[in-house]
């Protein structure tokens, strides 16, 4: 018998932003994808059509792009399996539901929603089941004669699965191993609904998995409850041979507390659960971003891919190729995985940390526009320097900007606390020797002009820390940044003087 090809699936609802877990949900599957060779689908789920929230579609693919996660066919990609958006694919689903109806696995139901809810009334718990379904309004208790004069009336009708009462329903789970469950805790879902002529997700999943030849099911550990119905499906229709394996993914639980992840804990902790910033339509309310609160993509899906899966050693820093090779759905962890937002922002730092200069310097350019600055005004070679300087000091490429704008602008007022304590009575007499020194020196470079100015304070019997943090106030504005000398070089002779002018002249004898 020859292997069947790896195909698997990512099938969003375009219902809103696209929550941080359902990223790490598309992401192990591209993984998966790649390891074996085989292709990832986009599909669109969007049978629920009062859901469905305009631009959510085209929000998803550029968050994907923006993530580099590749899809293979699918929803703007093509493929030979199309149409992959669900409400262009009613009448391949209803061809299905007759199959079911002819075959006396489904059955039609005419209950209104409010005799059902006057039968949860009567019944606690009810469910509608093989208990219950013969006491209700459809096929199995009315007459053909009834059924099709109400079908003719025009009346509303679902179509439910008629499943059959304690059987143990075996579902082989990649992650969870052997899952059992009896099938009278499921109720006989509703698989169609004539009001939309769409089916309900249970369905159309089914069908569009077994005609796009999906060999793999991975999704959120949500929808485990649903896979013991699905292999009833399976069953109904004939095609256990073609039954996708499934692998039930690890929760992404609250940061603090229990529960799962949800909006509200990035809104109260102050980080993001959507890939990128996005728009409500209907509220007008507008929620952070990954891509805008700064992060780098590959700083995003190393932390996510470390949520619930880990590469069976210690290894953390993981390029997209790394975990290609790595990743193994064996190391996915059955129990939920905590949203250690502070890690994301560790990665985003080492990812900073590990891009060449030069890059960071580009990224760098459009904060500096927002303070005022035009990027034009310096040679990328100035700007590289400036990043390479502080690039270990930040977690995000915008915070570069409060350890660098020193490089810029020259400081108009200066450090109280550093004032206070740095700048003495002595200090602009001893600051004018220090320009006279500089004014001279051959070699204006970080190390030569070190080695004067250290040996001429040493030399003079000055307080070392004293001069030098006179210094750097005078140059940076306060007594914090990189190497004195590497700003000195950077900023250039005729700068670092008017500099040093300036805050003799400003803060004069403070003794």
């Amino acid at each position: 018998m020859t292997e069947r090809r790896v195909r698997v699936r990512f099938a969003p609802s375009p219902t809103g932003a696209l929550h941080i877990g359902g990223v790490r949900t598309a992401l192990y599957n591209y993984l998966f994808a790649r390891q074996h060779g085989g292709d990832l689908i986009f599909r669109i789920e969007d049978t629920d059509s009062h859901r469905f929230v305009p631009g959510a579609e085209e929000y998803i693919l550029e968050s994907f792009k923006w993530l580099g996660i590749h899809f293979d066919e699918g929803v703007s990609f093509g493929g030979e399996h199309g149409p992959y958006r669900q409400s262009e694919r009613r009448d391949i689903y209803k061809k299905y539901v007759k199959v079911l109806l002819d075959a006396d696995k489904a059955y039609v139901a005419f209950d209104t929603p409010q005799e059902l809810e006057a039968k949860r009334a009567e019944m606690p718990n009810f469910q509608y089941d093989a208990s219950t379904r013969m006491q209700m309004r459809n096929s199995l208790t009315l007459s053909p004669d009834e059924v099709n004069r109400l079908m003719a009336e025009g009346k509303q009708y679902v179509v439910r699965f008629k499943i059959e009462p304690n059987e143990d329903v075996h579902v082989h789970d990649l992650i969870r191993g052997d899952v059992v469950i009896n099938s009278s805790v499921l109720d006989d879902k509703v698989l169609y609904k004539s009001a939309d002529e769409l089916p309900t997700y249970h369905l159309a999943n089914i069908v569009d998995d077994h005609l796009m030849e999906v060999s793999h099911v991975i999704r959120g550990e949500e929808w485990l409850p649903s896979a013991p119905l699905h292999v009833l499906l399976y069953r109904a229709f004939g095609w256990e041979d073609t039954m996708p394996a499934f692998a039930h993914l690890p929760l992404l639980l609250k940061p603090e507390g229990n529960g799962k992840l949800s909006k509200r804990d990035g809104d109260r902790l102050g980080f993001p659960v959507f890939p990128l910033e996005w728009h409500d339509p209907k509220t007008g309310e507008v929620s952070s971003g990954y891509r805008e609160a700064g992060y780098l993509p590959e700083a995003v899906i190393n932390f996510l891919a470390l949520l619930g899966w880990n590469p069976g050693n210690d290894q953390e820093i993981m390029s997209m190729d790394d975990l290609v090779r790595l990743f193994d759905l064996g190391h996915c962890s059955k129990a939920g995985a905590k949203f250690d937002y502070k890690k994301g922002i560790w990665f985003n730092h080492e990812y900073i940390l590990m891009k060449p200069d030069a890059e960071i310097a580009a990224l760098f350019k459009p904060v500096l526009q927002e303070h005022g600055i035009e990027p034009g005004q310096y040679t990328d070679e100035y700007l590289t320097r400036v990043v390479s300087l502080v690039k270990g000091r930040v977690n995000f490429v915008k915070e570069i900007w409060e350890q660098a704008r020193f490089f810029f602008v020259a400081p108009d007022s200066y450090a109280e606390k550093d004032v206070k304590k740095r700048w003495g009575a002595d200090t602009p007499r001893i600051m004018g020797e220090l320009m006279d020194i500089l004014r001279n020196l051959s070699d204006f470079a970080s190390k030569p002009s070190e080695e004067v100015v250290i040996g001429w304070i040493t030399d003079k019997g000055y307080h070392m820390g004293n001069v030098m943090n006179a210094f750097r106030l005078a140059v940076v504005g306060e007594c914090r940044g990189p190497h004195m000398f590497d700003i000195t070089e950077l900023l250039g002779r005729e700068e670092t003087l008017a500099r040093i002018q300036r805050a003799v002249e400003v803060l004069g004898d403070r003794g």
